[in-house]
């Protein structure tokens, strides 16, 4: 007889939460489940519902309809202090007047933990989160980044079921964001303990997460690994959302040796491959990312290939450096439709591309990535 596996209960469970301000719903009707043990990220612009969703979890707002579960059990009516969560604010909110050390045991000692206790799991934490020697400093003495240690130390070492963190890099430069951004995943890989992520920042997002949750609206638009959302956008706001997609908005046509064509808004036709569960009559569009469009003078010959590629007649309008590539411009000559094209610094190097020049663009049909909404 064959063994079954108990269902694992997920760490956060939303089931049908809605949260209205007034006339305004700022989550409507959310479901999603939250795995044991990962970093999760609820990514959007601002005003989608993120920060409202993080604050019912933490029991800071209440959810006017459906059930929030943190590690299977219900919670609507649990009040903050008792949820087994702590929140990590991105103004980091650290006691001036109180010493790293005395920080970090705030929580513990309102607790009333044995000092002894609370001096080892102090020191630990110290280790965890890279500010050995430090416990003496006052938050002024620290830098930005530090401070954010502190915080995320204070936070986790009452070793919450679930962790919170509401934009918590926001005010840190950029140099200092990305080496915070692994220093907490790798925290949270040392202690174990589920996060859960809410960020405006694309980057923050695919950098640290093992999966993201796309809000719009007060709705989840797209749940997927970083590369799923990033290569293989669903809807057309989530496209243009992670990284300036082109999009051409169009139906699909017809199907032709596992190739499907779509006919753009403008009457322009596009190749791409047919996906299994895409069904013909859901294709709104397709996206296509500026790094995989080449681009090539006119007159001169397309690369021989034996995959089907879309090859477009356009002109350049723009021409950009952004360091590590650089951005151009085109506008498509039979539509007016402009598109962007990245081309790394070894392409660009091959070929002197100028505004106003002819051109084609060219792309293989496999990075159409079809759009059904």
């Amino acid at each position: 007889m064959p063994i079954t596996k108990e269902p694992v209960t997920p760490a956060v469970e939303i089931k049908n939460v809605i949260k209205r301000f007034g006339t305004i719903t700022a989550v409507d009707n959310m479901n999603l489940a939250i795995k044991q043990g990962e970093i999760f990220s609820l990514l959007g612009p601002s005003g989608c519902g993120k920060t409202t969703m993080l604050r019912m979890v933490a029991g800071f707002e209440n959810a006017d309809h459906g059930e929030i579960r943190i590690q299977g059990k219900v919670v609507n009516d649990i009040p903050p202090y008792k949820r087994e969560c702590n929140l990590v604010f991105q103004q980091m909110a650290l006691f001036p007047h109180l010493t790293v050390a005395e920080n970090i045991a705030f929580g513990l000692r309102e607790r009333r933990r044995p000092q002894s206790e609370i001096k080892k799991k102090v020191m630990e934490m110290l280790d965890v989160v890279n500010l050995p020697g430090m416990e003496n400093r006052f938050p002024h003495q620290l830098s930005g980044g530090q401070k954010q240690r502190v915080a995320l130390a204070r936070a986790i070492v009452l070793n919450p079921k679930v962790l919170l963190l509401d934009e918590p890099l926001a005010a840190l430069d950029r140099r200092l964001r990305k080496e915070m951004q692994g220093e907490l995943r790798r925290v949270q890989q040392e202690v174990g303990i589920t996060f859960l992520y809410v960020t405006h920042d694309q980057k923050v997002a695919l950098s640290l997460s093992d999966r993201i949750g796309i809000m719009y609206e007060g709705r989840i638009n797209q749940i997927g690994t970083p590369a799923e959302i990033y290569e293989t956008p669903r809807t057309s706001f989530v496209a243009k959302f992670m990284g300036g997609c082109n999009i051409f908005s169009g139906k699909a046509t017809s199907i032709n040796n596992n190739h499907l064509e779509v006919r753009d808004e403008h009457g322009l036709s596009i190749r791409a491959q047919k996906c299994k569960d895409v069904k013909l009559e859901e294709v709104s569009g397709i996206s296509i990312h500026p790094e995989m469009i080449e681009i090539i003078p006119e007159g001169h010959e397309l690369p021989s290939s034996d995959s089907i590629t879309n090859t477009i007649t356009s002109k350049i309008t723009d021409v950009s450096y952004q360091g590590d590539f650089t951005e151009l411009q085109v506008l498509i000559k039979s539509t007016g439709q402009k598109v962007t094209v990245h081309l790394n610094r070894r392409s660009d190097n091959s070929m002197s591309l100028v505004k106003g020049q002819e051109v084609s663009i060219y792309w293989d049909s496999c990075h159409s990535n079809l759009l059904v909404g």
